[in-house]
């Protein structure tokens, strides 16, 4: 057999594996299939692709979920979100179990992080405690993006919002993204926020963010993140 086609062929085989490991449900494919054709329709006028890669953003204290999609080298926003809420403990990163407190940092969601059997609609873990929580010793377990518009530490979304948030992040797993990243924000990090919150017992922490803030700003593509001497580092993904 031509070399090139075995290749071919043991790449369609990898896709094909790695597609049946993207969990389902009949209430997420309902889901999809009822949000699709508005979603392209949308996606198109803003020349966005259906199963491009996709990028999160969260702003607490805006209640901000941003969806970006990746269009040539770089993303580009496709729709901001209103949080129904994200628990009742304001700005500050999770740091235990039961703090109702909601995380803030950088994390990735890969295709087992998806739940459509969720009890809150449809759901993602976040993957916190990540590496740098770890490390600080924070605890606390699933921790998601989810439907329902109720939470006391998730980032709660309504029901249509999540359709949409779920069936981008499914379609661009399908079409080979291995994972997405989110990253978490207290707030927009600009020179005046930064300011206003000088004297918080977090803005250590906060500058930290704000250098993996600023990477996105100035290249609109998220940086990869690694933890170094008990700090987040960023460099090109």
């Amino acid at each position: 057999m031509n070399r090139k086609l075995v290749f071919a062929l043991f790449l369609l085989f990898i896709w094909i594996d790695a597609v049946a490991q993207i969990p389902s449900s009949s209430r997420s494919r309902k889901a999809i299939s009822r949000t699709k054709p508005l979603l392209l329709a949308e996606l198109q006028a803003k020349q966005f692709s259906f199963g491009s890669p996709i990028f999160i953003r969260i702003f607490k204290e805006s209640m901000e979920l941003e969806l970006w999609v990746k269009s040539g080298t770089r993303f580009g926003l496709f729709k901001s979100y209103k949080i129904c809420t994200y628990g009742s403990k304001g700005l500050g990163p999770k740091t235990k179990q039961g703090d109702g407190k909601a995380p803030e940092g950088f994390y990735f969601v890969t295709p087992k992080n998806l739940n459509p059997f969720s009890n809150f609609h449809l759901s993602f873990n976040l993957g916190y405690p990540n590496r740098y929580d770890r490390i600080h010793r924070r605890t606390g377990d699933a921790l998601m993006v989810h439907g329902d518009c109720v939470s006391i530490g998730c980032y709660a979304m309504t029901d249509r919002q999540i359709n949409e948030i779920y069936t981008l992040a499914d379609a661009a797993f399908r079409n080979g993204q291995k994972f997405f990243r989110v990253h978490i924000f207290p707030f927009r990090m600009t020179a005046q926020k930064m300011n206003q919150y000088k004297k918080s017992d977090w803005i250590d922490f906060w500058n930290n963010l704000k250098d993996g803030y600023d990477y996105f700003e100035i290249h609109k593509d998220p940086p990869n993140v690694e933890v170094k001497n008990r700090r987040y580092i960023f460099n090109s993904p």
